[in-house]
């Protein structure tokens, strides 16, 4: 496996913002979760940097876990490594015996991976067949979704996950186009999109194909859905002093983030009390001043660093029982 292909995004800032709370002086071992293992190069960073941390590895990719398993193989057992969708957080936990952690850290991007194994169907850029599902062995492929949905459906997702504005002129060139033979490759689908957009669509945002693919990513892999019931359950598996790091790549994952961290930093007392009791006090406090933006010398070296946006949050408190 080439290791230069993959570097992870943003990696220092998220080493620090986790660090104080994998460093404090503690009876057991500090418990770090990647729940984006990817090809394991952020848990590399964290197994090397904090001698005395346990990591705890979800992807939902077969292959990601295997060659991570071999690039974290000379950790031994300070890694243990699990097939899971990181929305399973609770569970795995559970099932390992490690209900509070010290440490969780999200990469929402698609893994390097992904995007490069052309037979993946992720890049717009290669042709391949549509398929785009992290997990291989279950769900519905992208080919499936834009041959079987209801047009209606298809300019909903194109609209609230990709935020693509020629929803409805791009889906009725797919109905046309499927009725004569259904998709199975992504050039195909990158030459329709470019052949139905307005001239002036075409030069703004980089490759025009961009957004529905973007969207087709996220409803074949539930990623919304999935997100929005993973970050509270990782909020809720911290333990008190344990810090929490997202990665998102865009405004529909940074928004949601920014939700749940800002429901945890708020105070839930109702308004007029004179003193707020502990049951209402915040639960979160926030590390980041709004998402941080990686720099540009670190974008300059890595072109898929460029949206990234990353929020960090500190339990400070127990859940009132």
């Amino acid at each position: 496996m080439s290791q230069t292909r993959h570097v992870p995004v943003m990696l220092q800032r998220c080493l620090d913002l986790l660090a104080p709370a994998l460093q404090a002086p503690r009876p057991q071992a500090p418990v770090v979760v990647d729940c984006t293992l990817g090809l394991g190069g952020h848990s590399e960073a964290l197994l090397s940097a904090f001698p005395s941390v346990r990591l705890i590895g979800l992807d939902r990719d077969k292959e990601a876990l295997r060659l991570s398993g071999e690039r974290l193989a000379p950790y031994g057992d300070r890694a243990t490594l699990v097939h899971a969708v990181y929305d399973e957080l609770p569970e795995v936990l559970a099932r390992l015996g490690t209900p509070k952690v010290q440490g969780v850290l999200f990469d929402l991007g698609v893994s390097s991976m992904q995007l490069d194994e052309a037979d993946r169907g992720f890049a717009y850029a290669q042709d391949a067949p549509l398929d785009m599902r992290m997990d291989q062995t279950t769900g519905i492929g992208a080919a499936e979704v834009l041959n079987t949905y209801p047009p209606g459906e298809l300019v909903r997702i194109l609209r609230a996950y990709g935020e693509e504005k020629q929803a409805k002129r791009i889906v009725s060139a797919i109905v046309r186009e499927r009725e004569k033979e259904p998709f199975s490759n992504s050039a195909r689908l990158v030459e329709l999109i470019r052949d139905s957009l307005p001239q002036a669509a075409k030069r703004t945002g980089g490759n025009p194909a961009k957004r529905t693919f973007q969207a087709l990513r996220i409803e074949v892999n539930g990623e919304l859905s999935v997100l929005e019931r993973a970050i509270p359950a990782a909020v809720q598996s911290l333990a008190v002093g344990g810090r929490i790091a997202v990665l998102s790549y865009h405004s529909l994952e940074d928004r949601l983030v920014k939700q749940v961290f800002a429901a945890g930093a708020a105070t839930t007392a109702p308004p007029g009390l004179p003193v707020v009791p502990e049951r209402y006090q915040p639960r979160l406090k926030l590390l980041t001043r709004g998402a941080e933006l990686p720099t540009e010398e670190e974008v300059a070296e890595n072109r898929r660093a460029a949206p990234a946006r990353l929020r960090g949050a500190q339990r400070i408190r127990e859940e009132e029982r």
